[in-house]
């Protein structure tokens, strides 16, 4: 077995990181993998992710002693808290709107504006001060929102820093992969024109619960939204508009992406903007967006 899924994990009140076992029941911790085998580890995942292929290497020595002499234990899956793959990320998440036909011809009638296919990406981003992680509470904020919706998407972890990437090079800048909901107020999207502010309020990014590295990853993914175990999205990335490949040239050009960087590919059609009458999320609902590739990450609302 080789390594395909990384955690941040919380045990016993210590934040860590480790590698997911075959059977996912289980986690081993890089700090009890590096304090076995002397192999330097750092801290978090993100500092992990920044050493490219010398941390991949390093990790793949100790996974591989540690095969043969079984020095390390993995901790139960259920005795441990599953944290976003970076709790604390460093910049902005960005992300990509309107870019699944499906999701575009549901709003054209409530959203004109939103209605015709870009010809371009449309970026916008989230502050990084909004991640969670699954099983975390996603607040209502019910004084500022009326109109709560989810976004299932899948979510792009950016291995090496670049800068004017071409797209016959981007895949070569993709460390992995991982689930996103972007959380919406549209209300507040629609006072204020701009995306940033109904996509940033605390707790408005969940993410998780785990890293897929990208050579463990398949050609596309199937992604599926339920509100309260009723299904909401169904869609695969084959039907997106604009290609992983693009849309990081595109992000590339005359801005560096940096290693650690996260991008949110776009949601498919089944928002609860789209239904007639719209169904936005309402406290103690629970929402649960699965990339079976990858996991669940599943959040109630408070």
């Amino acid at each position: 077995m080789g390594i395909k899924k990384l955690a941040t994990f919380e045990f016993a009140g210590y934040p860590q990181w480790g590698v997911l076992t075959e059977d996912e029941t289980g986690i081993y911790s890089a700090f009890s993998l590096e304090e076995a085998f002397f192999i330097p580890l750092p801290e978090t995942l993100l500092e992990f992710v920044r050493l490219g292929n010398d941390g991949l290497l390093a990790l793949a020595s100790a996974w591989e002693q540690n095969e043969t002499t079984k020095a390390v234990s993995p901790i139960a899956l259920d005795t441990v808290q599953i944290l976003a793959p970076f709790p604390e990320v460093e910049r902005n998440i960005f992300c990509v709107g309107k870019n699944y036909s499906d999701h575009i011809d549901e709003l054209k009638d409530l959203a004109p504006q939103l209605a015709p296919q870009p010809t371009h990406p449309v970026i916008f981003t989230k502050a990084a001060t909004s991640v969670i992680g699954t099983n975390e509470i996603i607040q209502s904020h019910k004084g500022i929102t009326k109109e709560l919706d989810y976004e299932g998407e899948l979510a792009v972890i950016i291995g090496k820093t670049g800068i004017d990437i071409s797209e016959a090079e981007a895949m070569n800048y993709v460390y992995g992969f991982t689930i996103l909901n972007d959380i919406t107020a549209r209300d507040l999207q629609r006072n204020h024109e701009q995306w940033f502010l109904g996509k940033s309020l605390q707790t408005f990014c969940p993410m998780g619960p785990y890293l897929l590295l990208r050579d463990a990853a398949p050609s596309s993914f199937t992604i599926t939204t339920e509100v309260n175990g009723q299904l909401r999205q169904d869609a695969s990335t084959a039907e997106c508009i604009f290609s992983i490949a693009h849309l990081i040239h595109t992000l590339s050009q005359g801005m560096p992406l940096m290693a650690g960087d996260v991008l949110a590919t776009g949601t498919p059609s089944g928002v609860g903007m789209g239904f007639n009458p719209p169904r936005y999320l309402k406290t103690h609902d629970t929402v649960s967006v699965n990339i079976s590739a990858i996991g669940t990450l599943t959040n109630t609302i408070e």
